[in-house]
């Protein structure tokens, strides 16, 4: 097999440019081309994974099939690629440092003093080089969190350096993606932060090779010769990057700039096929010329946020150009809603999905949303923490417990129709503890999530602590809401659903981290097909 090769994406100027979508709409059009890539992101924060960090700070935590906690950035890279990643695709200093401090416990270090150089750079470097050592991949693509300059970062960039070195010419490249500001008051773009950032990379020992130019307006000829003189790369390396209207035109775009031609030039790959981008321009076309618009209420506890819930947000997207529909998604606050109130805010709406969560803030908020759409027929998603809460609903207003409630709201509830998991009630640490990762779940026959799936028997990503109380089961039952989904080996309750509503599930997993451009989730397909239906029939 020939030799892996690795492209570095590094960013200057400033963050939150779109690293994660450029390397992404790289590798979807190195895949078109015929390759197999992947793509990892190296994280400089010293948290061991984002699993403990609150959306506010890093928006959502994203969970890979084998149950690691990363960030949302491997979202992206799967809903491009349309392959799942693992845990080897996101490293965090954190791990990193844990890791070597481990080796030095264990005396593998042979007695040496521990430093940044050579043990970090070498534990960062075997991280970078796993996935290309796999034997899978004749491309790995590797997006390195933060800002040139940032002192978080330094470890990672000379890491970068010794690997470029290491792999020898034409193996690895860079690519920096740099911001080109517009001066209102001057009216003309400048360069010069952009060239301040090459000069800082270039003082750590690396030359970019690609220059990715973020810009609000088109880059003329003049400029593109400027940068390329400036910044020593060549003039077709100097790739415009303009604000597009949804990041699903990213790959279009850097196709039309030569981002894959001048990637395979560098990286000596002859003999590519032109991309195949058909389904991906399919799916493009439908998003873009929708023949109806629902509107579907979210109802979570970040909403301020928009990345918090950045992969139900794309799932919705998938599903909407699916039934060739805009899906508007209307942000609810769940803790400022109540009984009082929420005949006013949800009225309107076309569907209603209460979102994932932890701890006791605004759940008072989804148990009135949830009574509201119950009541009154309207489609309902509940994912995790919103099938949990309808259960807590169900059992107070129509099974009659009147304090029902989950353990972890209220470890004295009389009826803790919610609890702890019996393999989590010892556990003390927060990270990476709760029930991760992909896992089986057996659906009922003839129950309206058989029919969504086509199958019976499906595996879905998990994050949680807490679980249906399997005691209160039958109550449940009787009354109306069935569990039409359980895990085969545990037991444990996966799915509820009202046959007696139109359209009210609630699951325990997140289907929202396996839709794709490729895939969309039949759950998301089949619950914004249910709003549509409703809002035709209002």
């Amino acid at each position: 097999m020939a030799q892996t090769k690795y492209i570095f994406v590094t960013g200057g100027v400033t963050s939150s440019l779109g690293k994660g979508i450029i390397a992404a709409s790289l590798a979807k059009l190195l895949q078109a081309r015929g390759y197999q890539v992947t793509i990892q992101k190296l994280d400089p924060y010293i948290n061991v994974d984002p699993g403990t960090l609150n959306p506010y700070e890093h928006g959502e935590c994203y969970v890979t099939n084998d149950g690691a906690e990363t960030d949302l950035d491997l979202g992206h890279y799967e809903r491009f690629l349309n392959s799942p990643t693992s845990q080897a695709n996101n490293v965090t200093t954190g791990r990193i440092y844990q890791s070597v401090i481990e080796k030095e416990r264990k005396g593998e270090f042979l007695g040496k003093t521990v430093q940044v150089i050579p043990h970090i750079t070498n534990e960062i470097k075997d991280r970078i080089q796993k996935l290309g050592k796999s034997g899978n991949y004749d491309i790995v693509i590797t997006e390195i969190g933060g800002t040139v300059g940032d002192i978080e970062s330094l470890p990672y960039i000379e890491s970068v350096r010794q690997l470029l070195w290491e792999l020898g010419e034409n193996n690895a490249i860079v690519i920096h993606l740099t911001l080109i500001p517009f001066l209102s008051a001057a009216g003309e773009l400048k360069t010069k932060p952009t060239q301040h950032s090459v000069k800082t990379l270039m003082e750590s020992g690396v030359q970019a090779d690609i220059l990715v130019c973020r810009t609000e307006h088109e880059l003329s000829d003049d400029l593109r010769h400027k940068l390329a003189l400036f910044c020593n790369v060549k003039r077709e390396a100097v790739i415009q990057s303009i604000d597009a209207s949804t990041i699903y035109d990213v790959p279009n775009l850097m196709l039309e700039e030569g981002l894959d031609k001048v990637t395979l030039e560098r990286l000596n790959l002859k003999g590519y096929k032109e991309p195949d981008l058909t389904q991906w321009n399919q799916f493009l076309k439908r998003h873009k010329n929708p023949k109806d618009t629902v509107t579907i209420g979210l109802v979570g506890k970040y909403v301020e946020l928009q990345d918090s819930y950045k992969s139900i947000l794309e799932a919705f997207i998938h599903a909407g150009a699916e039934n060739e529909v805009k899906v508007v998604v209307e942000s609810i606050h769940s803790e400022y809603l109540e009984a009082s109130n929420a005949e006013e805010k949800i009225k309107h709406l076309d569907g209603v999905l209460v979102a994932p969560g932890f701890g006791e803030r605004g759940i008072e908020g989804k148990i009135a949303a949830i009574k509201y759409v119950r009541e009154n027929n309207i489609p309902f998603l509940g994912i995790c923490l919103g099938m949990q809460m309808a259960v807590i609903e169900y059992a107070r207003n129509v099974l009659g417990l009147d304090r029902a409630n989950s353990t972890e709201m209220d470890p004295e509830t009389p009826y803790p129709v919610i609890d702890l998991m019996e393999d989590q009630k010892n556990i003390t640490n927060k990270g990476g503890t709760m029930r991760l990762g992909s896992w089986k779940c057996k659906l009922s026959k003839n129950s309206k999530v058989a029919s969504i799936y086509g199958d019976d028997l499906i595996e879905e990503r998990h994050r949680h602590r807490y679980e249906f109380n399997d005691s209160f089961k039958n109550q449940f039952t009787d009354a109306g809401m069935i569990a039409s989904g359980v895990n085969p080996g545990t037991n444990l309750v996966e799915v509820i659903e009202l046959p007696a509503h139109d359209w009210f599930v609630g699951v325990q997993y997140h289907p929202e981290y396996k839709s794709t451009v490729a895939n969309p989730h039949p759950l998301f397909v089949a619950f914004v097909k249910a709003s549509l239906a409703y809002k035709t029939k209002k």
